[in-house]
């Protein structure tokens, strides 16, 4: 029997003794994971590993209150256990606030690409091989480059998910995500840098390793001749991946979750003009191939597209079923769950500054002088997610004439989200999502900031 059929049995058998129990509103959420890692080690496989998991939560309002139970097995006796528990749950919960399970509307939902062509975005002899080649072709890039680091190799992700409820709910969704990384070592005199290049796809035929292997054998490369500035303001372009992983430190700023309990300077400023009129953040689950992207959900609500800013105005923060209740407004389609067991949250998917017009290199001729800022460093230690204040150590490039120079490391850049967002002079056009972040950006001309240097 396949498993799909087997987990169909066990719901229509869970959902009977829900009913026996005299529960009207249930829900089950099951999410089942499969996982990929194969990491290189100067040519043999270092660091692998194959693994499966996941379960089910099941939800039910009960007086009021909603209890939640657990399990990994499927089978009758899990089937009890789970309706035994929801009910002591229920029982033993204080919060007086108002709770949600969706009562769906006769809704539609988009059709969203996110699976791969093959299964699991590839073989695992086909992921292996491909780990194999990029660290064969980075090893013959550059005869500074003599070895790898620990992070050359290949990650998978498949996740499915399904959402079944007594209110006619009846959702799945599969997310397939490959992500190949290739971290070169540049070794001269008493220097030795690394430099990394990765990306995000949903299959491993889609990645070109030789891109992959040049990238990162460049960026290596050419850090062995980084050196400090003084220090001072500087005209700043934020490169786009490290202007998503800045994005993704301050994405808590848009929750309504987090405005509720006072964690966000941006509660009551839905309508006001918090940033420049270059400046349109947009959350879009419906971009083909993200692994954020979803038709619902994690509480079955069709997802839209969305302008969080728009033209610098802040147009909407993003709720779930309970935050909307609270705020009197209607779900933006944003509840998160971090696995089968977490609770529901507020996050956004696919969160990114939509694009411009000017290249990285127009950018570069407008500010003239200043510098590029390509990796910051120690975000979460440096970065103050609620006040938006950060201070973090960066690397990247001075620009001189128009044009790129000489690469900088050792300084500091200090500055505020907030005020970030409100001096942007101009938004680059060469948007890219942040692998590990799930945020997306184009580079992006933030003004001056402060540099620490020499």
């Amino acid at each position: 029997m396949s498993a799909e059929k087997t987990m169909d049995l066990f719901l229509d058998t869970l959902f009977a003794k829900v009913k026996e129990a005299g529960i009207d509103k249930a829900e089950a959420y099951i999410m089942q994971q499969e996982s990929f890692k194969c990491m290189m080690d100067e040519g043999d496989i270092g660091d692998y590993s194959s693994s499966v998991a996941g379960g089910l939560s099941l939800r039910a309002l009960i007086n009021g209150k909603m209890g939640t139970a657990y399990t990994q097995a499927f089978d009758d006796d899990a089937a009890d256990m789970l309706v035994s528990r929801v009910k002591e749950s229920a029982s033993l919960i204080e919060d007086e606030s108002e709770q949600f399970l969706y009562e769906p509307q006769g809704d539609t939902y988009a059709i969203v690409e996110t699976t791969a062509k093959t299964p699991y975005g590839g073989t695992a002899d086909e992921k292996i091989a491909f780990a194999r080649e990029i660290e064969k072709l980075a090893l013959g890039k550059s005869e500074l480059v003599k070895k790898l680091g620990s992070y050359t190799g290949v990650m998978s992700t498949h996740t499915d998910v399904r959402i079944k409820s007594t209110s006619g709910l009846d959702l799945a969704r599969s997310v397939d995500y490959v992500i190949p990384v290739v971290d070169a070592v540049a070794v001269r005199g008493g220097k030795t840098y690394d430099g990394m290049e990765y990306n995000i796809y949903t299959d491993i035929s889609e990645a070109n390793a030789d891109a992959l292997a040049a990238k990162a054998v460049e960026n290596a490369v050419a850090m062995l001749d980084a050196q400090s500035v003084p220090s001072g303001q500087y005209e700043i372009i934020i490169e786009n991946r490290t202007m998503a992983d800045l994005l993704s430190v301050f994405s808590g700023i848009f929750s309504s979750e987090n405005t509720q309990k006072g964690l966000s300077l941006l509660k009551g400023k839905v309508g006001e003009t918090i940033a420049a009129q270059s400046v349109t953040v947009v959350d879009d689950p419906l971009m083909p191939k993200r692994p954020g992207s979803c038709a619902f959900d994690d509480e079955g609500v069709p997802t839209y597209t969305k302008n969080v800013i728009e033209n610098g105005v802040l147009k909407t923060l993003l709720y779930n079923l309970k935050t909307a209740k609270i705020d009197g407004v209607k779900t933006t389609g944003n509840a998160s769950k971090g696995g089968y067991t977490a609770p529901v949250k507020v996050a956004p998917a696919n969160l990114h500054i939509k694009p411009g017009e000017d290249s990285i290199e127009k950018l570069c001729e407008k500010i003239g002088g200043g510098l590029v800022i390509t990796d910051l460093e120690g975000m979460h230690a440096g970065a103050d997610a609620i006040t938006g204040d950060f201070s973090l150590s960066a690397k990247g490039y001075s620009v001189k004439g128009g044009k790129k120079a000489g690469t900088v490391t050792q300084i500091t850049v200090a500055g505020n989200f907030f005020t970030l967002l409100k001096e942007v002079k101009s938004v680059g056009s060469d948007l890219e999502f942040a692998p590990f972040a799930g945020t997306g950006s184009p580079s992006v001309w933030v003004g001056k900031l402060s540099v620490a240097g020499q």
